[in-house]
């Protein structure tokens, strides 16, 4: 039941049809989890808590720099050589006090993301990697949580929403994101935004897509991104879609799955070491 602060608040969202008082009291009862506190995760938990999702989980181990704030508008000045999901957290608590900010301030591995997933309704990835991107994907699949992922290049985004636990209305699999990426490319050939640079405005854009996604998908309503990928490229202001389908050969769904838990990621990862921090 939404107290008058909170009708007041959301009123906005509840005249929608799409959404109204059901719409807004399912975002209440959701539970998120942002990976990554940075470009990509910082709009996507301003949006998320602005729109009255009850519970956001954040998990990224690094701390503010100054290089950071040119993009990573969740954190200010004076946040620098602080955690960043403490001061995701301080700037969500000042937004909207009826959101519960969750934080683990550590790097996610193949150890805890299982756990960790788990814990959530629903999965929104802003790492900067594909290494992160697999583990979550492949985490969310054996959890059976849905996952929306973006990625980001100097100009350009992607992004995509996973359901590869579930069949489509044709009665196929949903495809998992190796249906859409088998493989990664080789290490060094993509460049970090560190060397290649990034437009900050961009990760703003594809962040509020990822929110919006995340929106669309908690109440129910239009025609999700499953089975396509958006790609925008900023340069030439041009959005468009690619269809994509379940692979029969693909290692986690497929005819013959041989991915059956995370140690695939844990022989890939020395000692343990985790994806990269986020964008």
């Amino acid at each position: 039941m939404l107290t008058a602060e909170e009708l007041e608040r959301y009123a906005r969202h509840i005249v929608l049809h799409e959404v109204g008082g059901p719409g807004q009291a399912a975002l209440g009862r959701a539970r998120v989890l942002v990976i990554g506190a940075g470009g990509l995760g910082a709009p996507v938990l301003l949006y998320l808590a602005a729109a009255g999702v009850g519970t956001l989980g954040v998990i990224d181990d690094d701390t503010v720099a100054l290089s950071n704030l040119q993009r990573q508008v969740i954190h200010g000045t004076p946040d620098i050589g602080a955690s960043k999901v403490e001061s995701a957290a301080q700037a969500i608590a000042r937004l909207n006090p009826h959101v519960r900010a969750v934080t683990h301030a550590q790097r996610l591995t193949a150890a805890n993301a299982l756990a960790l997933v788990s814990q959530y309704d629903i999965v929104a990835d802003g790492s900067d990697n594909f290494a992160t991107r697999y583990l979550v994907s492949d985490a969310c699949f054996l959890a059976k949580k849905p996952l929306v992922t973006a990625a980001v290049g100097t100009f350009d985004g992607t992004l995509t929403t996973l359901r590869p636990h579930e069949h489509g209305k044709d009665g196929r699999l949903n495809p998992t994101y190796r249906c859409l990426f088998p493989e990664p490319p080789p290490p060094g050939t993509v460049p970090a935004c560190s060397e290649a640079g990034i437009l900050g405005a961009l990760v703003g854009v594809m962040g509020s897509m990822i929110a919006l996604e995340v929106i669309r998908e908690i109440v129910g309503f239009g025609e999700g991104l499953v089975g396509r990928l958006l790609m925008v490229d900023t340069r030439a202001m041009r959005f468009e879609t690619l269809n994509y389908a379940w692979d029969p050969a693909n290692p986690l769904s497929g005819e013959r799955p041989t991915i059956t838990d995370l140690s695939i990621h844990r022989l890939k990862s020395s000692a343990e070491q985790p994806a990269k921090r986020p964008a």
